[in-house]
């Protein structure tokens, strides 16, 4: 694959609307060539979604997933018409975001809302272990990029791996559902409960149960 710098990301973005990630990934499998980039995202669906940005997406769904009465997560998904919102292909999108959040426990829907004060921290934490691995002060900087992206792969729903499908990032298999539905799709909100969560006692990995569990489905 191309190597991809930072502005040909913002210029491929500036072109189409589509998200950061998938215009690097676009460029990367199109070797950098900006027309099979924007065809790829075409033929994605990404692109096509991207352009309904500006609409406002204000109905949609409320959906619920419990796993085995031990994990529990609310989400609400928002599309543009009522409509759609009872659509089989929506629901179906609505659920797997559930899913996802109940297997992954991602804490965020988007980087965009991660406090300032959690990135300075986490920054902080991996300047030092770099450091503690004897890092060359001069690269700390540009390695901290890569772990930052880790960390928002961790917490944060769209940048995280799906988990019926760990090619493709949550982010992407909703731009690709929103484009098969023809309407705008927004995750704009989600709560997680996981039983005995804060209380001190030993107990199982109940993520790691639910994501194993989706992987057998």
């Amino acid at each position: 694959m191309a190597e991809v710098s930072a502005q040909m990301v913002k210029e491929l973005r500036e072109r189409t609307n589509a998200g950061m990630m998938d215009c690097k990934k676009a460029l990367a499998e199109s070797g950098g060539d900006f027309a099979k980039a924007e065809e790829w995202l075409r033929k994605k669906g990404i692109a096509k979604a991207a352009g309904k940005e500006g609409r406002v997406a204000s109905e949609g769904v409320i959906g619920t997933y419990v796993h085995s009465g031990r994990i529990g997560v609310i989400v609400e998904v928002n599309c543009e018409t009522d409509f759609v919102a009872r659509n089989p292909d929506f629901q179906d999108l609505v659920k797997d975001v559930a899913m996802q959040i109940a297997a992954a426990g991602p804490k965020f829907v988007r980087r965009e809302e991660v406090p300032t004060d959690n990135l300075d921290k986490e920054k902080d934490i991996q300047r030092e272990i770099l450091k503690q691995q004897g890092k060359p002060e001069a690269m700390l900087e540009k390695i901290l990029v890569g772990k930052m992206e880790k960390y928002y792969e961790g917490v944060c729903l769209v940048d995280q791996l799906w988990v019926k499908d760990d090619k493709k990032k949550v982010g992407e298999m909703i731009s690709e559902r929103a484009a098969k539905i023809g309407e705008k799709v927004s995750v704009r909100r989600f709560v997680r409960y996981e039983l005995g969560e804060g209380i001190e006692k030993k107990k199982d990995d109940l993520a790691a149960e639910v994501a194993k569990t989706l992987g057998q489905a």
